[in-house]
């Protein structure tokens, strides 16, 4: 479980988090109201959003 760090976290109810895999860098969006998804977490371009010095800003 250490592959993926929460970096975000909204809400108690209806949850919207943000995590990193820490291999690769990509962000992905968690929401959660009951049922909870996961996708990635897309920039403007539609391309993932990469968090690109894991090591330090994590």
């Amino acid at each position: 479980m250490d592959r993926f760090k929460k970096v975000y976290r909204q809400g108690v109810l209806e949850k919207l988090e943000v995590w990193v895999d820490t291999e690769t860098g990509v962000n992905y969006l968690f929401k959660a109201n009951g049922y909870g998804g996961m996708t990635a977490l897309l920039d403007k371009d539609g391309k993932p959003v990469i968090t690109h010095n894991i090591k330090e800003d994590l």
